[in-house]
């Protein structure tokens, strides 16, 4: 009682820093590194730095300001997630989420980066504080959002993960570029079935972009034709908190960059940077791990996404009948020609020169097409068996909520 309770300050970013081909990728990093020290932020989550060389240059940038940090490792290029804290690091634990796009979509990269969420668990003055850094697949068109099952079943094995990991907690703090608008239902998925509340809605001081944009049209490193519908920009980076034990949590100021970076000419990132200082203090009863959104409220999210994942399961199975019937094809194909050859080696066709060139790349072709479409059915076969799975959790949480009375 009369605890004044801490002020922790957080700085959320994605980065926006593949290595090689992000422009001026290394003299950015410096500015961010830069930057951070000279601002002494309590916690520093960071996204989409891939590249482990510019992790090591902002460790021994900020080593003296933020001792503890962690790398967390994910997929063939890398999570891209990491962690600055003036909190020693008790533990930590990535989870990549089940379903992260596809390995074809050469373009987009997001299944080759392994997308995850991962959680640090921290040793404060008052609170263990496990803040997880994370990020969800990327939305690239709105309009045809072929992701969408992807990314609502990484946002409900979040919002799992969350209750999961979280209930011996006293406070519970998730930032990091989510990739939803606010009103997107995965995002309100998200925060009902956690409780999570949004720093931008709950904060008493707001200051940066309009609405709280972190990807604005007139920041150089955007692309601008994907915000043409959206002229003011779009919030899609996030800092979100509750308390779990007997501790209230309050924002009482909230930042957002507002593009080019102090005295330079380019911004640290395409993202605007998230600046959040949260109130924490001890309120002398333990609160208990709710919903963040009433049992009805919440059952209608929860209908929403299982029919969004159900539509995704549908074209999910339809794309591995695709794969199977084309594999089916490329056997039969081979299988003519093994019969072809035969013949021919048998004499049958003696009168004629047997083709070797042309059935050779012939053969190698329906080979390839063979193991491409196998290949491709056996990785429709698990998406299937993923999306089926949330389509089942979804609708046993969905029961459950609407028995509640």
């Amino acid at each position: 009682e009369g605890d004044p309770g801490v002020r922790l300050r957080v700085f959320d970013l994605n980065c926006w820093a593949i290595r090689y081909l992000s422009k001026r990728r290394q003299e950015r990093v410096g500015l961010i590194g830069d930057w951070l020290r000279r601002q002494r932020f309590d916690l520093v989550l960071l996204q989409e730095i891939w590249s482990e060389q510019d992790y090591a240059d902002l460790v021994a940038r900020l080593g003296s300001c933020y001792p503890f940090s962690h790398y967390f490792r994910s997929g063939v290029i890398g999570s891209g997630l990491c962690v600055f804290s003036r909190f020693p690091i008790l533990d930590t634990l990535l989870y990549q989420y089940s379903l992260n796009g596809y390995p074809y979509m050469l373009q987009h990269g997001d299944w080759f980066c392994g997308k995850s969420v991962g959680l640090m668990l921290a040793g404060g003055v008052t609170a263990a504080l496990p803040p997880s850094s994370r990020q969800l697949h990327a939305e690239y068109c709105r309009e045809k959002d072929g992701y969408l099952p992807h990314r609502l079943v990484q946002a409900w094995e979040l919002a799992q993960f969350i209750r999961h990991t979280s209930k011996a907690a006293d406070v519970v703090l998730l930032g990091g570029d989510l990739n939803m608008h606010p009103q997107d239902v995965g995002i309100r998925l998200l925060r009902g079935w956690t409780g999570l509340r949004d720093a931008f809605a709950e904060a008493a001081h707001f200051e940066g972009c309009e609405d709280g944009c972190t990807l604005i049209p007139k920041n150089c490193f955007t692309v601008k034709t994907e915000l043409l519908p959206f002229p003011q920009g779009i919030r899609i980076d996030y800092v979100l908190y509750k308390a779990v034990s007997s501790f209230t949590v309050q924002c009482e100021e909230l930042k957002t960059t507002t593009g080019t970076a102090p005295g330079m000419d380019i911004p640290f990132s395409d993202h605007e940077a998230v600046m959040a200082t949260l109130h924490i203090q001890r309120q002398g009863r333990a609160a208990g791990d709710t919903l963040g959104t009433a049992a009805p409220a919440l059952a209608e999210v929860v209908a929403e996404a299982q029919t969004e994942v159900a539509a995704g399961l549908r074209a999910a199975r339809r794309q591995r009948f695709s794969a199977g019937r084309m594999a089916v094809l490329a056997l039969l194909l081979l299988l003519l020609q093994a019969v072809a050859a035969l013949g021919a080696l048998a004499g049958l066709g003696a009168e004629q020169p047997f083709p070797k060139l042309s059935f050779s790349l012939l053969a190698f072709g329906a080979l390839g097409i063979l193991l491409l479409a196998t290949g491709l059915h056996l990785f429709h076969t698990v998406e299937v068996k993923m999306l089926q799975g949330t389509e089942e959790q979804l609708r046993v949480a969905l029961r459950v909520l609407q028995e509640q009375p």
